[in-house]
């Protein structure tokens, strides 16, 4: 196959990795570049062509595909840069985003602001107008009424509208004719309909989606855009594909439409390249999978060799945030990369992160003017960084800057300079230990039964003490770590879910109205898959779910269903059963007499690229003869102190 292009645009640097016609990956990175992405997209190209020798004209000329995955989406809601967005909601229901689901992690601290709606309530417009549940029109659309509001609402500089009515999941007429009226009276102006984007039950998942999306199609669609046009330029003429948070690909004209799902878009492949690499390496199908990049800190889980998926993805953290709504691959990110910043609280203790120096100014020993101590500032105080290989080479560290930020640190707390660079990465790997016990402990699942795949370029600053403090006795560290997520979309396919709700109690089954829904969603996946047939695409998965709980629980669960259509008693007993295995295993208790309420069906249709096949470590890649020592450096390791540390070459 000609040259197969991975990108992951990250906070502070872009990763490249270049899979050749004999599966041979190359990794490239490049800083990168908040004003144009595309600027570090292609330094990160010109550094892979370098490694291969070739030129970047011949690697972006001969390449067919390129998959980019980035951090813009989930930066720009975290930092409040998306579109002003208008909301448009049924008469009477203005505080579905004020309200969220009602939860609250910290009752009785009433020092907490009130927690401020993903749109303002000065942006949210009530509709006249009624659906009931069984998709009858109570209340006619007020189209007079619809017609100035968004009048009002274009004169208050509206740049993208989210449209989200009561049961419009069960009739969407009224939904439909409001996006008819926003292209006749704000013309370009972008918007999303809600049973068009998440057809699910539950107002706020629902809205919140609506909402997230149409904030980020100006500001996505422009960078997109952009994106596409300067690749072109540069001689790209290959297929385009985005990673999205589901776990898979989607064509960059769909993605333009739905950019909701470019949110955590990086973060999402990594699991894809830790299974691949531990089944190569003979190591099981049950993976953890931590990607230490410059901001954040991304754990995700593999079980039984599948991703794990959650529909309770929140941004800016539980109830305090903001819901995805959609189903995504399950990563929990913490404030804890290589460029978190050190910092004294007002008790006078060290904390680590949230905050990060980012790619600019970046860390001290960037040497471009960032004066604060980062965990990485700490690694270079300690010698864990060869500072004349960083970046292989081609970006000297600043040692001196380092010490000075750490020092300034050190004064304040009365310690050494590396006792209290020793500490700052203590410090960051217990956030990350936290983390991992999220997804692992708090889910039911032992850590110490999982391989660690480590990723990210500071993954190997701390990944030993980290597995020691998890009891997890395997730890993989891939050649390719330093790009893992970029790695994952060299392993991934395109991936598409389409969902519809439909209320059932297994005591009062309506067998023919939940094939019926099983039926339209199946007929959505084949027309999706028509059009991945006209491009060339052969070979296809659809995967059937349903979110279930027990009579009168209030959060489901969402189960794999093991027959994508019910034929007598027999299925719905195998269905039910599936339930209570996947509840005792997350909970420690299952209802063996118990109802199932079935809420949400999903297909999930996966349609298989061609991917390079990962080698083991055991095949070598022609090395003969033990590590040959390239540099010694003295390095502290806490109690033990100054220790000799090698830099070898493999």
């Amino acid at each position: 196959m000609p040259y197969r292009i991975a990108v992951d645009t990250g906070g502070t640097f872009t990763d490249v990795v270049v899979a050749a016609p004999d599966g041979t990956l190359t990794v490239g990175k490049a800083p990168s570049t908040p004003a144009r992405s595309s600027d570090g997209v292609k330094a990160g190209l010109a550094d892979a062509a370098r490694t291969m020798g070739i030129s970047f004209e011949a690697l972006i000329g001969e390449a067919d595909v390129l998959i980019y995955g980035t951090t813009w989406a989930t930066n720009a809601i975290v930092t409040g840069t998306t579109a002003k967005t208008a909301l448009l909601v049924t008469e009477g229901f203005p505080d579905i985003l004020v309200y969220r689901q009602g939860g609250k992690l910290h009752p009785f601290e009433l020092h907490i602001d009130p927690l401020k709606p993903y749109v303002p309530r000065r942006l949210t417009a009530e509709i006249p107008e009624r659906v009931t549940a069984e998709g009858e029109v109570e209340r006619a659309l007020d189209e007079d009424a619809a017609r100035a509001a968004l009048t009002r609402l274009a004169r208050q500089g509206v740049e993208a509208v989210a449209v989200c009515l009561l049961w419009s999941i069960r009739n969407p007429a009224h939904e439909e004719r409001l996006g008819a009226l926003i292209e006749e009276t704000m013309p370009g102006v972008p918007y999303t309909l809600s049973h068009r984007l998440n057809p699910i039950l539950r107002e706020y998942p629902r809205a919140s989606s609506t909402a997230i999306d149409a904030s980020l199609k100006p500001l996505m669609q422009r960078h997109l855009r952009a994106l596409r046009d300067d690749l072109g330029a540069a001689g790209f003429s290959g297929e385009l594909l985005v990673s999205t948070v589901s776990g898979g690909l989607m064509h960059v004209e769909d993605v333009a439409d739905r950019p909701i799902f470019m949110v955590k878009s990086g973060p999402a492949m990594a699991p894809l390249a830790g299974i691949a690499y531990a089944e190569s390496e003979g190591l099981g199908r049950d993976v953890l999978v931590v990607d230490a990049g410059g901001t954040t800190f991304d754990v995700s889980m593999v079980r039984g060799g599948a991703v794990k998926y959650t529909r309770e993805t929140w941004l800016g953290g539980l109830f305090s945030g903001h819901n995805l709504g959609l189903s995504s691959v399950d990563v929990r990110s913490v404030g804890a990369g290589g460029g978190s910043i050190a910092w004294i609280d007002p008790g006078g203790l060290m904390r680590v992160g949230p905050e990060s120096a980012g790619a600019d100014p970046g860390p001290a020993c960037y040497g471009r003017g960032g004066d604060a101590a980062t965990v990485t500032d700490a690694a270079v105080v300690l010698g864990y960084i060869d500072p004349d290989a960083f970046l292989g080479g081609r970006m000297a560290l600043d040692v001196a800057a380092a010490r000075h930020a750490v020092q300034a640190l050190a004064e304040t707390l009365g310690k050494e300079i590396e006792e209290t660079a020793a500490a700052i990465l203590t410090l960051a790997s217990e956030t990350m230990i936290k983390a991992i016990e999220e997804i692992t402990v708090n889910e039911g699942v032992n850590p110490r039964e999982s391989v660690l795949v480590a990723g990210g370029g500071a993954a190997g600053l701390n990944i030993l003490p980290i597995a020691s403090a998890l009891g997890c006795e395997r730890v993989l560290l891939p050649k390719t770590a330093g790009a893992l997520s970029a790695c994952g979309a060299q392993y991934s396919d395109i991936v598409a879910e389409f969902s519809a709700s439909h209320y059932v109690r297994t005591d009062h089954w309506d067998e023919a109205a939940v094939n019926d829904t099983l039926e339209d969603i199946d007929g959505r996946m084949e027309a999706f898959a028509d059009g991945l047939r006209a491009r060339g695409i052969a070979r296809f998965r659809k995967d059937h779910f349903v979110d279930a709980r027990y009579l009168n629980q209030q959060w489901e669960t969402e189960i794999a269903m093991p027959t994508p259509r019910f034929s007598g008693r027999g299925a719905v007993d195998a269905l039910v059963g599936r339930f209570h295995e996947v509840h005792e295993r997350l909970y420690g208790v299952m209802e063996e007499d118990g109802l199932l309420e079935c809420l949400n069906w999903k297909g999930r249709l996966t349609a298989f690229l061609d991917r390079p096949q990962p080698a083991a470590a055991s095949e070598g890649a022609g090395r003969s003869g033990p590590p040959v020592p390239r540099r010694a450096m003295r390095a502290f390791f806490g109690d033990a102190g100054f220790l000799v540390s090698c830099f070898i070459n493999y």
